[in-house]
């Protein structure tokens, strides 16, 4: 199979998703005007993308992965690059103390917990 084929063949597979997420309506001037209106007041409704559900958007996205990597231009992390994003993670996430100390606490009373257990079942036998 070729690129240009694969290409058209996930173009189509996305327009079927696309289509049958957003029917054609007809056009009625006077029934937007008054939902214009009356969405002022309203936060906006979600469209495209994100009004699709979790399962739709999963397929989309992961057809567009598959294009990317077939054609050679996806992103892949070189382990200096993966070890960089994991240190910046970790430096955000030890700024919040109140999290760091609930990690610390739920090792801690794992780590304790099995030797309590342990010692508990030794002095039951």
């Amino acid at each position: 199979m070729t690129m240009q084929s694969s290409h058209s063949n996930q173009e189509e597979n996305w327009q079927n998703v696309v289509d049958h997420e957003n029917p054609q309506v007809d056009d009625n001037t006077t029934q937007n005007d008054t939902q214009k209106k009356d969405d002022t007041n309203r936060r906006k409704a979600l469209r495209g993308f994100a009004a699709m559900d979790m399962e739709k958007q999963r397929a989309i996205a992961s057809m567009g992965g598959r294009a990317a990597h077939q054609q050679g231009v996806a992103h892949e992390f070189s382990s200096e690059e993966a070890r960089a994003a994991g240190r910046k993670g970790g430096e955000a996430v030890s700024q919040n103390r109140e999290h760091m100390a609930a990690i610390g606490k739920k090792g801690g009373e794992a780590a304790h917990g099995r030797r309590r257990q342990r010692q508990e079942s030794q002095q039951q036998s």
